[in-house]
């Protein structure tokens, strides 16, 4: 492979981490501007303890976000990640007739599994966990 491929193919695995923490970033910002709706749609899915869901969904979805994108301890990030995605879809877009929820439901799943991916393959060269010799 030539160098500058070498050096733009180092660059996918950034890239597609940032990419993915877009999505729980700024979902995660948004529960904590708007503390209330968060809690209603909590309460409306029936999960015990609303406040407790909402500060645990907002916690792993911004610091889960900055660990990916920053690439530290990138493979339990990606699960634990991968997890909370795929249990938002069973627990929040389950209504599968309606094409928007069916929508959401799928897009979490993929989010799933390209989160799986980087669990798999880890943060790649351009991450903390390499310079931790942890890539």
């Amino acid at each position: 492979m030539s160098a500058p491929i070498a050096s733009a193919t180092a660059l996918l695995p950034v890239t597609g981490r940032v990419l993915m923490s877009a999505l729980f970033l700024v979902s995660g910002i948004g529960k904590l501007a708007a503390p209330a709706a968060t809690l209603a749609t909590i309460r409306a899915a029936g999960l015990p303890l609303p406040e407790v869901s909402f500060a645990a969904a907002a916690l792993v979805e911004v610091l889960g976000g900055l660990l990916l994108i920053a690439g530290y301890r990138t493979r339990l990030v990606a699960l634990a990640l991968a997890g909370f995605a795929v249990a938002t879809a069973l627990t929040f877009h389950t209504a599968l007739a309606d094409p928007n929820q069916m929508f959401h439901f799928l897009k979490n799943l993929a989010v799933a599994g390209g989160l799986l991916q980087v669990a798999a393959f880890g943060a790649g060269p351009v991450s903390l966990d390499a310079r931790r010799g942890r890539a």
